[in-house]
């Protein structure tokens, strides 16, 4: 199904007032997960992400102040490569309504030049083995797969 482009979308730094709204993308996201936060947990989840040095969420608005997609950028110092920051990605999530109408390549633009600005030696991220059409979507941004990622459920 080919979506028309959008206009600009609006990306500015989240809100606690935004976390409704922000948890209703992640909802679309991980449809059928049990493991929902609750809007309190969040409130608190939101305050200490707030106290780390350079870690921030960030929401995509359309001018009416429609949200429409959000992510999470970690700016991390790294004692490796000279002192020179790294960028980590999480929680990237377009509205079902909008994607494929170019939201999400403004996200990643804006992600992409924060990092640089902050002078990140590499911006790196996963994405889950089976959700295919993010993997398309992020290699038509130019992004390349590399290496592995490996985690552990504790």
């Amino acid at each position: 199904m080919s979506r028309q482009k959008v206009d600009q979308v609006r990306i500015r730094e989240a809100k606690a007032g935004d976390l409704p709204a922000i948890l209703d993308l992640y909802r679309q996201l991980i449809a059928g997960d049990d493991s929902e936060i609750s809007l309190e947990q969040a409130e608190k989840l939101f305050l200490r992400i707030g106290n780390y040095p350079d870690y921030r969420i960030y929401l995509a608005e359309r001018e009416t102040g429609q949200p429409v997609g959000t992510f999470a950028l970690l700016i991390m110092d790294s004692l490796g490569h000279r002192g020179t920051p790294a960028a980590v990605l999480e929680d990237v999530v377009v509205s079902a309504a909008d994607r494929g109408s170019g939201i999400g390549q403004q996200m990643m633009a804006f992600a992409t030049e924060t990092a640089r600005g902050k002078g990140c030696k590499k911006f790196f991220f996963s994405s889950g083995i089976n959700r295919s059409d993010a993997h398309q979507f992020y290699e038509n941004l130019g992004f390349r797969q590399h290496g592995y990622s490996y985690y552990l459920n504790l």
